[in-house]
């Protein structure tokens, strides 16, 4: 049985500084994204495309569903096969390469730092990655690797 899953996203730029789009530096890449239920995203282009840093970028936003998707699933394999985690750390890494017609990511790497309870777990804790990496929807969904370089470590 397939079921289907619907996600409704709206995206409004807020980047018209009077005149639109006249002139490439012309405009705000400033744009917010929404959705029924989570408060407002602020987003902009990456600052090396002329956005603004103190707001995401999309590329950020793909590296960040990617490493949220692994924990997700990955906090759930642990629960099925009783590994206690009481930790959960990633700095999650994407490359890009532009090319002449834009771009494309190469790979990302998710490093995830987990604490679980007791050292007997460690093993079991560190196969559920790639148990958890076949899992996660947004990695299946990409036309690049998405390594894993986790690291567990014993609470206390």
């Amino acid at each position: 049985m397939s079921r289907r899953h619907r996600y409704e996203t709206v995206v409004t730029w807020t980047g018209d500084k009077g005149t639109g789009t006249s002139g490439y530096r012309d405009y705000g890449r400033e744009h917010e994204l929404s959705a029924e239920g989570p408060g407002v995203l602020l987003g902009s282009s990456d600052p090396a495309f002329r956005g603004d840093p103190a707001r995401w970028n999309p590329e950020q936003l793909l590296v960040g569903s990617l490493s949220q998707c692994h924990m997700l699933w990955y906090l759930h394999k642990c629960s099925v096969a009783k590994v206690i985690v009481t930790g959960y750390v990633d700095t999650a890494e994407g490359v890009m390469a532009e090319t002449a017609e834009g771009g494309r990511f190469t790979e990302v790497v998710l490093r995830p730092v987990v604490t679980v309870a007791a050292p007997e777990m460690v093993e079991t804790a560190i196969a559920l990655h790639a148990d958890a990496a076949k899992a996660c929807f947004i990695a299946a969904s990409v036309n690049f690797p998405v390594r894993h370089e986790p690291t567990v470590r014993v609470a206390g």
